[in-house]
């Protein structure tokens, strides 16, 4: 479905992309990670059709900067950083169905979906939303349409646990029909979403390796934790995860979706020293 053959990129006699090649199916879900300037959102963008590259880049046998009207078309993009734009919401919602001949009444349903309120932000430019609504929108506009090929930048970085836990479904339904690329600095945040882990260095391919296609996206765990003693930071953080305190702040209960295990994990060690213990079921 996608593929790089020998890709290379450079600025300013700097090269960002150094003979990269991959070949992506459909049903594939990739981990695209690296560190800053490791050459992923360069790859991304020669694969949008944005930049000039040598080397051969194609999604479904079309070139993207000849045919990026047709390859667009095809996509479902949530950027890390949600573009400035000043339309309204509505007009940018059918605008993004237009662009791929889809109704736009199935962006506006997955917004729903993800909790947001259509009828208070269709008349707001979009660059006045919070950072979650943006997120919400993007997703929305990704996934409510008829793409074969989401890329996605840390797409659910500004989401809210319960929004999460419907985003992960919603990919849930996409897995065997699109191919996902997902890119993040860090592979725990997205390990249990993706099939294949490919890590750029230097512009270079430095691992390309296909994991256990076994999470299931939809799992919620029902979490309780134990603490030794009450404090305010912890129960700070666990009200961002939606639990809540049911002896006082001693004991904390509540939902963890399944490929957000890892993350939460790595928030409860920062507490260590007050955890007496932790129980996923």
């Amino acid at each position: 479905m996608i593929t790089f053959d020998n890709v290379s990129k450079t600025f300013k006699r700097h090269k960002v992309l150094d003979g990269v090649s991959l070949s992506v199916q459909t049903g594939e879900r990739v981990a695209l990670v690296g560190s800053n300037g490791a050459g992923k959102t360069t790859l991304i963008r020669c694969l949008l059709g944005e930049y000039l590259h040598d080397g051969v880049v194609t999604v479904g046998g079309l070139d993207p900067k000849a045919h990026r009207k047709e390859v667009l078309a095809r996509v479902g993009f949530v950027p890390q950083i949600p573009p400035p734009l000043r339309m309204p919401v509505g007009e940018l919602v059918n605008f993004a169905a237009a662009v791929c001949g889809s109704d736009p009444a199935r962006i506006v349903a997955v917004m729903r979906a993800l909790g947001l309120d259509w009828d208070m932000v269709r008349s707001r430019p979009f660059v006045k939303l919070s950072g979650g609504m943006k997120q919400k929108t993007l997703i929305a506009m990704a996934l409510g349409r008829d793409a074969d090929l989401l890329i996605m930048d840390e797409p659910a970085a500004n989401l809210d646990p319960e929004a999460r836990h419907i985003f992960f479904g919603l990919l849930h339904q996409r897995k065997d029909d699109a191919v996902m690329l997902i890119t993040s600095h860090r592979l725990d945040e997205v390990a249990a979403l993706v099939n294949r882990v490919v890590e750029l260095d230097q512009g270079k391919v430095s691992l390309d390796d296909r994991v256990a296609d076994d999470v299931d996206m939809t799992a919620r765990l029902d979490c309780t934790i134990r603490l030794t003693r009450a404090e305010a930071a912890f129960a700070k953080a666990m009200a961002e995860w939606g639990f809540v305190s049911e002896d006082d702040g001693l004991s904390w209960r509540g939902p963890v979706n399944g490929p957000d295990r890892l993350r939460f994990l790595g928030v409860l060690a920062r507490y260590a020293g007050l955890v007496a213990g932790i129980e996923m079921k």
